[in-house]
C-alpha cells in the first residue's frame, strides 16, 4: 500500500463533509496517543501559549524533583525521558518563541542538579545540542525578543 502525499491529503479532506472530517479526526485521536494529545493543544491550549508553557514547566519542575541523582545512569535517563517530553511539547506548539522558552528552562533545571553529573560527557553533549537548538531558533525570533532571551541564555553558558 502506497502513501499519499500531504498534498493530495489535504486536497482529499477538503472535497468531505464536514461531519466526515470530525469523524476522520476522532478516529485518527482514538489510534495513538500523540495524536490525541496533538488534538488536545489544538483545540484547547493553542489560544493561550503562555498558559500552555507555565503548564510545560510546571510538569518539568515536577520531573525534575523526581531524578535520581545518586545514580548517573538513572539521572541520565530520566533526564533524557524530560527533554523527550519537552520536544514533544515544542512540536505541538511549532513556535519558535516557545521553543526557546522551553528548552532555556530545561538548561536551567539541568543546571541545578547535583554537580557531580557535570562529569557525564554524555549529558554535556546533549546540554551543547540543546544550546546549539536554542541558538538555531532564536535567529527566527524578532531582535528585541532575541535580545531578552540572549541574556538568559548567556547565563547559561557560563
Amino acid at each position: 500500500m502506497q502513501t499519499a502525499t500531504l498534498a493530495q491529503l489535504k486536497k482529499e479532506v477538503q472535497n468531505l463533509p464536514y461531519p466526515q472530517v470530525v469523524e476522520l479526526c476522532l478516529r485518527l485521536a482514538k489510534y495513538k496517543k500523540d495524536n490525541k494529545e496533538l488534538l488536545h493543544y489544538l483545540l484547547f491550549e493553542a489560544q493561550d501559549e503562555q498558559q500552555f508553557i507555565a503548564q510545560v514547566k510546571l510538569t518539568m519542575d515536577e520531573q525534575f524533583a523526581e531524578i535520581n541523582t545518586s545514580h548517573l545512569y538513572y539521572a541520565k535517563k530520566m533526564i533524557r525521558k524530560v527533554l523527550r517530553g519537552v520536544t514533544k511539547h515544542i512540536k505541538y506548539s511549532g513556535q519558535a518563541q516557545t521553543a526557546v522558552e522551553l528548552l532555556i528552562y530545561f538548561l536551567q533545571k539541568l543546571r541545578e542538579l547535583d554537580k557531580a553529573l557535570y562529569h557525564s560527557t554524555q549529558l554535556m553533549n546533549l546540554y551543547e545540542a540543546q544550546l546549539k537548538k536554542i541558538n538555531k531558533e532564536l535567529s527566527k525570533l524578532h531582535e528585541d525578543i532575541q535580545y531578552d532571551y540572549q541574556k538568559e541564555l548567556d547565563a547559561l553558558v557560563n
